[in-house]
């Protein structure tokens, strides 16, 4: 990445840092991040578009297939850590700025998150982790 140190430039990534640095415990990192805004890039569906229109309500989150076989969906902390990765896939040029909550909810059982893939401050949610959080949303 073109950073040599990740400075945190919103809240969750002030967390993040300081998950990392062992300032902070994981369950209290995972708390903020639920309360946290993501961004979660998004595959363009159209097409033949309209200029202004857009007529798919589904959007098609950017996942990869782990050496297992499971589903990681990836998150940034923001659009700008997003870019370099997104890069790599032509078809996401877009994105949504959700809430962390909101993933969570609509992600399907036995799928992973990864956040900030490709940096150096990230942090990699197994499904099992997802699936819990999940549950803990929904009681």
């Amino acid at each position: 990445m073109a950073e040599t140190v990740f400075e945190a430039k919103n809240d969750l990534e002030h967390h993040l840092l300081a998950l990392h640095a062992g300032r902070m415990m994981e369950a209290a990192f995972l708390d903020a991040l639920i309360q946290s805004e993501v961004f979660m890039p998004i595959r363009d569906e159209e097409k033949h578009r309209i200029q202004g229109f857009q007529r798919s309500t589904h959007a098609v989150p950017l996942t990869l297939e782990a050496d297992d076989g499971t589903l990681v969906m990836l998150v940034f902390t923001s659009p700008e850590r997003a870019k370099p990765v997104v890069r790599e896939f032509a078809d996401f040029g877009g994105g949504l700025l959700t809430e962390f909550s909101w993933v969570l909810k609509r992600l399907e059982a036995g799928c992973g998150i990864s956040l900030n893939l490709g940096w150096e401050v990230g942090f990699d949610m197994e499904p099992a982790l997802v699936d819990r959080l999940r549950a803990q949303l929904v009681s």
